[in-house]
């Protein structure tokens, strides 16, 4: 069993810019390719920090208001301690936090959420950017054909990890929701399963209808008065 890697799935084709752009080329670049950042990198493409649209806007929110004053007032930046960032370089958030190519979907997927980002460029070696893997990246497993998913769990999971007879489980997949069926020795075996197959990539639910062979069993009843007295 195999889990796909943020080198699988992630944008090689990476819009970047100088730390010397100007802002309204940054901004430029952000609307003629639909993205909401973008990375900035020196020569050697080595990760120098990220420009988003909050970067880009930050100057504006932190405008005063000008309700109550004077339409002649003239409201000077430095005197209101306002940034004045020209370049990627000044707007940048430095310490961006990346992915590596060899991470695998579920670790990226936690670190987006737990940095509450929607993108993070992946580099390897000595910082160098070799791509950017965003949340519409790790949604394309769930693209894959039922089939796939199907054999996968088949031939991996039950097969080769669990060694379980052919025929022992039974596997259905419609629109990525696996249902698993059959008999197992015991009750056990029933959640390793489930959690196994839950990990195959593109699954997008998992219901199961696994009996065991403890099932067989009764319980033992109390003897009726004539069996005792006898």
């Amino acid at each position: 069993m195999r889990h796909r890697t943020v080198s699988e799935v992630m944008t090689r084709d990476v819009v970047t810019v100088p730390p010397a752009a100007p802002f309204k080329e940054v901004v430029r670049l952000l609307v003629a390719h639909e993205v909401s950042a973008v990375p900035v990198v020196d020569g050697e493409r080595r990760l120098l920090g990220v420009v988003s649209e909050a970067d880009l806007l930050r100057g504006t929110a932190e405008l005063p208001a000008l309700e109550g004053r004077w339409a002649g007032v003239r409201l000077l930046s430095r005197e209101y301690g306002l940034p004045e960032a020209e370049t990627a370089a000044e707007l940048m958030t430095s310490t961006a936090p990346t992915a590596h190519p060899d991470w695998n979907l579920s670790e990226t997927a936690r670190t987006l959420r737990r940095e509450g980002v929607g993108r993070l460029p992946v580099t390897e070696g000595g910082e160098r950017l070799v791509g950017i893997v965003s949340h519409r990246d790790l949604l394309r497993p769930f693209l894959r054909d039922d089939a796939a998913i199907r054999e996968e769990i088949e031939r991996d999971v039950l097969a080769d990890v669990l060694r379980l007879a052919p025929g022992t489980v039974r596997v259905s997949v419609t629109n990525g929701v696996v249902t698993l069926t059959g008999r197992v020795d015991e009750r056990a075996d029933v959640s390793v399963i489930v959690r196994l197959c839950r990990w195959v990539d593109g699954v997008v639910a998992l219901h199961e209808c696994l009996n065991h062979a403890h099932d067989d069993l009764t319980l033992d009843v109390e003897p009726s008065r004539s069996e005792r007295s006898g």
